[in-house]
């Protein structure tokens, strides 16, 4: 694999989002959209990069937030719908909130109940839904599974009882972390179970995110059938959010080696961390892919990829090289575009990693945003 990247142009840290493999997502995208006449929404909390936003609203119908500053992003950078959904809002969310977006999604009939009288005075231009919670697991890690015993998300079938549903025009659910079609498929089936007396009621039923559409191996006939068919039995819109599959496999972290140690193994340390410029990694955990590197024992040279940082557990993982790694050697880490830049913190006062688009037609590379100390500064008082 070559990202083919100008490596000499490349200051690091870096993010680098090709352009190519991004409007290769959007295609995939757009044909989904076209064959189903679903909505897609650019999720931003997994990717809010905001200089490429035109080239997304090309094919994208809007965006999806989890907070005030995120809708407002959405509606300042991104032309379409803006829709929102947090666990719980404050007062000063909804006063933020009612005047920018088209969809307000509410977690609890206790929140819509202490909140109506503010809600309804936007009633004229402002559609209520309601997330609930269909209790059918797809997630294989906990932390990450909104229908997990005990979850906060989402309103259960049976507190529906007794509650007013006129003023809401939709449902929302979300049960999926990069899954295919096929776990889609059975969230359907445990959702109109529980719900789908109510369906027919509404106008619109998001599918929420974490739809992998964009992955070599999805299913893309099975997504286009099963939303056909749903749209046709209970005349509704779908939205599908799938903030990752927009960035899947788009973007890059480049970093340098600083130094090599010994401690038992050979370990390189760069200038790119787990623990501040990629935590999924730590938090997932994953192991990232690293062009030119293989599995620990594939090739002759072993190392241990660690950060800068003071955190002893900022480690990104175990690779192997075909020579041995020197200081100012340049590692290439793959599909960094997606809760990458979202995540970044300034711990130990790092350095945030660059932003920059590269363009494989043109041959442009452009730096977007390089970051500084008031960067750091700015954050603390």
């Amino acid at each position: 694999m070559n990202a083919g990247l100008p490596l000499n142009s490349i200051e690091t840290p870096s993010f680098v989002v090709d352009l190519h493999l991004l409007r290769r997502n959007l295609t995939i995208l757009d044909d989904v959209q076209k064959k189903t006449g679903a909505r897609i929404l650019l999720a931003q909390k997994a990717f809010s990069m905001f200089s490429v936003y035109p080239l997304l609203a090309k094919v994208l119908c809007g965006t999806c937030a989890s907070s005030p500053h995120e809708a407002r992003l959405g509606r300042e950078s991104f032309p379409g719908e803006v829709h929102a959904f947090a666990a719980a809002y404050s007062e000063q969310d909804l006063r933020e909130l009612l005047p920018i977006c088209d969809h307000i999604v509410f977690n609890s009939f206790s929140q819509w109940e202490r909140f109506r009288p503010l809600a309804m005075r936007y009633a004229n231009r402002v559609q209520f839904g309601l997330r609930v919670n269909p209790e059918h697991s797809e997630a294989d890690t906990a932390i990450y599974d909104p229908c997990a015993p005990g979850s906060r998300l989402g309103i259960l079938r049976s507190d529906f009882a007794g509650h007013d549903l006129s003023p809401f025009s939709g449902l929302h659910f979300h049960t999926l972390c990069e899954k295919n079609a096929d776990s889609l498929e059975r969230t359907l089936a445990a959702f109109e179970e529980k719900f789908g007396d109510l369906i027919c009621r509404m106008k619109w039923i998001n599918f929420g995110g974490g739809h992998h559409i964009t992955r070599p191996d999805y299913d893309l006939d099975l997504l286009c059938r099963l939303i056909r068919n749903f749209r046709e039995k209970y005349g509704t819109e779908v939205y599908l959010e799938p903030g990752e599959a927009v960035a899947l496999n788009t973007g890059y972290l480049v970093g340098t080696v600083l130094d090599t140690v010994r401690n038992g193994i050979d370990i390189a340390i760069l200038d790119v961390s787990a623990a501040t410029h990629m935590p999924d990694v730590l938090e997932m955990p994953y192991r990232p892919n690293v062009i030119g590197a293989g599995q620990p024992e594939e090739k002759p040279y072993r190392y241990r990829l660690a950060g800068p940082s003071c955190l002893a557990g900022d480690v990104i993982g175990d690779y192997s090289f075909d020579k041995p790694l020197r200081p100012g050697d340049k590692l290439i880490f793959c599909d960094m575009a997606h809760y990458t830049m979202v995540k970044t913190n300034t711990f130990n006062g790092l350095k945030l990693p660059s932003i920059a688009t590269w363009d494989p037609k043109t041959k442009e590379y452009r730096v977007v945003r390089r970051f500084s100390y008031s960067d750091f500064k700015t954050r603390l008082s």
